[in-house]
C-alpha cells in the first residue's frame, strides 16, 4: 500500500482511502463477528452501534488507515446502512436510550459523529456519502453527493463542502450504450454526451461549497 501511495505522490496523485461504515461490512463479520448485532456471520450487514468493541475496532482500524495513507482526507462510507438489525438489537436500543435518540436515523448519525469525530482527533478530515447528512447530523465532514443533485444542495445550506458525484451522471459501471453488445454491467444506462452534459457547480453562486466532481467504477463487473 505504501508503493502505491508513493507511486501515486510521484504523479502529483492523493490517494484517499475509504473504510466502509456502519453498512457494507459483511466481510467483516465473517472474520470478526461479534461487531455485528447477531454474533453471527453472513446475517447482518451493519456494525452494531451499541457495542462499545465496535468503536474499539473501527478507531484501530482507522488508526493504521491514517498512518499509511498522509491524505488530508480520510473516507468513512456512510452509505446504505439498512439499519435493520439495529430496531431489535437490546445493545443498539439501549444505546438509543441512553443517548436520547428516537430512530435508528439518529443513531446512524451518533455512529457517524464519533467516528468523524475520531479522524479529526488525528488531525484528518473526514470525507462521507450523502446518507451522513441522516438523522441530524452537524459536522464539518465533506458530503460525497451520489444519490441526487438534491443531496448536494441539502449539504450546502448545512454548511458543508461537497464533492459531486450523483449516479445520474457518474456511475461508469452502468451501461454506456447498447447492453446488448456491452460487458456485463450492474445495470443502468448513461451516455457519453450525458456525462459530458453533467455540470458538477450547479450555479455560480455555490462554488466555494464544491471540492470538485468524482466519477466511480465499482468492481463487482
Amino acid at each position: 500500500m505504501r508503493e502505491i501511495v508513493d507511486y501515486a505522490a510521484d504523479r502529483f496523485i492523493t490517494v484517499i482511502p475509504e473504510s466502509e461504515m456502519p453498512g457494507h461490512s459483511e466481510e467483516v463479520f465473517v472474520a470478526y463477528p461479534q461487531f455485528s448485532c447477531s454474533g453471527r456471520p453472513y446475517i447482518d450487514s451493519d456494525y452494531c452501534v451499541g457495542n462499545d468493541d465496535t468503536f474499539i475496532f473501527l478507531e484501530d482500524v482507522l488508526s493504521e488507515v491514517i498512518e499509511l495513507f498522509p491524505s488530508q482526507y480520510i473516507h468513512i462510507g456512510g452509505d446504505e446502512a439498512g439499519k435493520t438489525s439495529w430496531k431489535t438489537c437490546p445493545k443498539c436500543r439501549e444505546r438509543m436510550h441512553r443517548e436520547d435518540l428516537k430512530d435508528v436515523d439518529e443513531l446512524q448519525a451518533y455512529f457517524m459523529k464519533r467516528m468523524i469525530n475520531f479522524v479529526e482527533s488525528k488531525d484528518r478530515k473526514a470525507i462521507g456519502w450523502d446518507e451522513i447528512l441522516e438523522g441530524g447530523l452537524q459536522s464539518d465532514a465533506v458530503v460525497m453527493a451520489w444519490r441526487s443533485e438534491e443531496q448536494a444542495l441539502k449539504a450546502i445550506q448545512q454548511g458543508n463542502k461537497v464533492i459531486m458525484t450523483p449516479a445520474s451522471h457518474c456511475y461508469f459501471d452502468y451501461y454506456q450504450s447498447d447492453p446488448a453488445t456491452e460487458p456485463e454491467a450492474i445495470g443502468g444506462y448513461i451516455l457519453l454526451r450525458k456525462v459530458y452534459a453533467f455540470e458538477p457547480l450547479l450555479q455560480d453562486s455555490l462554488s466555494s461549497y464544491i471540492l470538485g466532481a468524482q466519477a466511480h467504477l465499482w468492481t463487482e463487473y
